[in-house]
């Protein structure tokens, strides 16, 4: 007869990463986790050195110890300090993508229940020779998954992306049935599986103004979206509704009419959304074989060093990591 494991008793495990070196990840880190209110059931350990997030931690007179450990393996039973973990001298880049690549073994090992990852600079690690589109296609790549959904998370408002980072001049091109399609299947399944919604109520936003307008703005709802949305109904059983209108369909999702909305492209989502998280947004990747997630800002070279980040969306970050992998481990 197989042993009940008590969710009480389960000790979710975090690996966070330590972001960009140059800018202010390891700063809102040490800072989100002296606000953090860490439980008794979490363990962290920090995929880096222990020296700058020390130094860190008494610039800001944080009452917070970090130590170094040899190895990996056992970890979580550390408890005097703030393990940190890292097996490689490398430059300040170089260190940035081992902290990512430390932190997704540990998880595909079944060493870690989710990762939190503080913000990285794409441009800076292109010109230093890692053709790293970000941090979600990376750890698509690291874990093997076919295709990973970016989640942005604030207030009442969850948004996935249909495409990401991509110029608006092709976006049109790369909105496809298949595509628009697993973004609502992905979704919906991590709302069940993630987020602990039994029935989720997914909007699905048009791509032109007035969601086409019945063809007369354009052909993508018609040709594209809504054979999509149909099929998707169909197999996930789920509330889809669309295309819809985004101009409108947002004060309903603001309201509470829907857990999630897909959107075409990445400022349709994000624009609404940090209007109103207030720096207290969470990107959270969605169909990865463990949880991720990470603060909505970027590196923010121009304050990096002066100590005045804010850490509310790491905050956030790890207070959402913890939240889904314990739903996770419930089911």
């Amino acid at each position: 007869m197989p042993i009940s494991l008590s969710v009480r008793s389960f000790k979710i495990r975090l690996a966070v990463t330590t972001g960009d070196l140059a800018g202010i990840g390891p700063e809102v880190l040490v800072k989100a986790l002296a606000r953090w209110p860490r439980r008794k059931s979490v363990r962290i350990l920090v995929c880096g050195a222990a020296f700058s997030l020390n130094a860190l931690a008494r610039r800001f007179r944080l009452p917070l110890r970090f130590s170094d450990i040899p190895s990996r393996e056992g970890w979580e039973k550390h408890k005097e300090t703030i393990p940190c973990y890292f097996d490689s001298k490398k430059t300040l880049t170089a260190a940035t993508v081992r902290s990512i690549e430390l932190a997704a073994a540990l998880a595909l090992e079944g060493r870690a229940d989710a990762v939190v990852t503080p913000p990285i600079n794409k441009a800076a690690l292109k010109k230093s020779g890692f053709n790293i589109p970000g941090h979600t296609e990376f750890l698509e790549k690291l874990s093997h998954t076919k295709r990973a959904e970016m989640m942005l998370v604030g207030g009442p408002l969850r948004v996935v992306l249909v495409t990401r980072h991509e110029a608006i001049r092709k976006v049109p091109a790369l909105i496809t049935r298949e595509r628009v399609e697993q973004t609502i299947l992905t979704t919906v399944e991590e709302l069940r599986y993630s987020f602990g919604i039994a029935h989720p109520r997914i909007a699905v936003c048009g791509l032109n103004p007035h969601a086409g307008e019945e063809g007369t703005i354009g052909l993508e709802e018609r040709d594209v979206i809504t054979p999509a949305v149909k099929r998707a109904k169909s197999l996930s059983r789920a509330e889809i509704h669309g295309p819809l209108s985004p101009d409108a369909l947002f004060v309903d999702a603001y309201r509470g009419r829907y857990d999630a909305v897909v959107c075409m492209y990445h400022d349709q989502g994000l624009i609404p959304l940090k209007m109103i998280s207030r720096g207290q947004g969470v990107n959270v990747t969605l169909g990865l074989p463990f949880v991720r997630t990470s603060p909505d800002h970027g590196t923010a070279y121009d304050i990096a060093g002066r100590g005045v980040a804010d850490p509310g969306s790491m905050t956030e970050a790890l207070e959402m990591a913890f939240q889904l992998a314990r739903n996770r481990a419930r089911r």
